[in-house]
């Protein structure tokens, strides 16, 4: 068994694939019109075939207070791995990302967070 999908809450799907092709640097894999809203995926350019991030509404009426309650406390909706975090950092904040934790080194892990502008808090990270 392996991950295959797996979801991210966003309140506007353009806006989401702007900036997590533009700014996060994945590339569109799926846009499947479904309705008012699209089956819309992103990958890592460097694993085409591996686990999709699915830009997913946040229609749901749970999506909104369950959204805010993590970035009020500061817990990341979801991680993704970077080979230097302190690089990408740098890289994301030159493009305008807003980070709420700056690169921090625990342990063997290091970790930054960012305001992915779509309603989530999201979490690069790097394990030694």
């Amino acid at each position: 068994m392996r991950v295959y999908v797996t979801s991210v809450l966003v309140n506007d799907q353009a806006e989401a694939l702007k900036f997590y092709t533009e700014k996060l640097g994945f590339v569109k894999k799926n846009d499947i019109p479904l309705g008012e809203a699209s089956w819309l995926t992103v990958v890592s350019p460097e694993d085409p075939e591996g686990c999709e991030v699915l830009l997913e509404p946040s229609g749901h009426p749970a999506a909104k207070p369950w959204k805010e309650a993590l970035v009020n406390d500061g817990i990341p909706a979801t991680s993704f791995a970077v080979d230097d975090v302190q690089a990408e950092f740098e890289r994301l904040r030159d493009l305008g990302v807003r980070f709420t934790q700056e690169p921090v080194q625990m342990g063997n892990v290091t970790t930054a967070v960012l305001d992915d502008t779509c309603g989530n808090l999201i979490q690069i990270v790097k394990v030694a």
